[in-house]
């Protein structure tokens, strides 16, 4: 991965940590191991192939924000939003684009729940029939509904290493079957629900990944990191996905950004340094994720792009 860009100073935060995409703060004065809460700042950063692109997407962060916060709004179980007396405050210059986090113990799996058969799992059931050891019948084409959507969970391997698919009986190994069971049932249920309210705004939830963590104090099951966002999310404008006229290219365009890794296949050849984003793929980027979030919300965003 190159160079990421010098973290904000934030007053009364200290940075620990940047990601890809995102930026990792705790309270001036408290150990970054320890301390209750962090700051979580989603930049507009945009990657793709294990690179962080130039220029970022004006206006992303505030937009995956603010969806993530609109689906926690609607789930019901316990989240890792930090609201309410004692919590501080998320500083003015990334109001909009970033959430006060309670600390939490992650568990090392990603909670994957398919709805439809494309990207990785498509590839592992045409070697196969099956999808992290679930069965699946023959015949299936990409993009593909499931009758009942599948769990299908992932290893979340250390920093600088891949995600590792896994089946069910491997994450009981990881976290108990308790847990897994848990795990399982919390995704595929939230899945479920997100899957239909989808429906009604014109959407097709096709997957998406979810990540829990344990609270230290109570042991409650709770939902961390984004949620049901373009990033973390696989899904497709239902005019388009149910029209059989279309190419399957047409028919399974994400609300994400394809349109990037789309133009990088077609003109860099992965050697070195990718070339800068084009002004016009960046604003159709951006179009793309305001379009999901408006088509889910029913509102327009209420900020304005910014280039942070």
């Amino acid at each position: 991965m190159n160079v990421l860009p010098t973290p904000l100073a934030l007053p009364g935060w200290s940075h620990t940590y940047s990601g890809k995409v995102r930026d990792l703060y705790v309270p001036e004065g408290t150990d970054a191991a320890t301390s209750p809460y962090l700051l979580v700042v989603a930049s507009n950063r945009v990657s793709a192939f294990d690179f962080v692109l130039e220029p970022p997407i004006p206006g992303k962060g505030a937009l995956l924000t603010a969806l993530s916060n609109w689906w926690f709004s609607r789930i019901p179980l316990a989240n890792h939003l930090a609201i309410g007396e004692g919590s501080p405050a998320v500083p003015e210059a990334v109001a909009d684009r970033a959430v006060v986090s309670r600390r939490l113990e992650m568990y090392p799996v990603e909670c994957v729940v398919r709805g439809a058969l494309t990207g990785s799992g498509f590839v592992e059931y045409q070697q196969t029939g099956a999808v992290c050891g679930i069965e699946l019948p023959a015949g299936l084409n990409d993009g593909d509904q499931l009758e009942e959507p599948i769990y299908t969970p992932a290893y979340k391997a250390p920093f600088g290493e891949h995600d590792e698919n896994i089946t069910f009986e491997r994450s009981a190994e990881l976290v108990g079957q308790d847990v897994a069971e848990a795990l399982r049932d919390a995704s595929l249920k939230i899945f479920t629900e997100a899957r239909d309210l989808a429906a009604e705004r014109g959407v097709v939830l096709a997957d998406t990944k979810f990540e829990f963590g344990k609270d230290p104090v109570t042991g409650e099951l709770v939902l961390a990191d984004e949620v049901l966002t373009s990033d973390s999310s696989r899904y497709w404008d239902a005019s388009t996905y149910f029209d059989e006229t279309l190419s399957g290219a047409e028919r399974l365009a994400s609300f994400d950004k394809q349109i990037v890794r789309n133009w990088l296949a077609a003109n860099w050849d992965k050697q070195g340094v990718p070339p800068v984003l084009p002004a016009e793929i960046v604003e159709q980027t951006y179009a793309r994720y305001r379009e999901l979030y408006v088509r889910l919300t029913g509102e327009e965003p209420a900020f304005a792009p910014s280039a942070q």
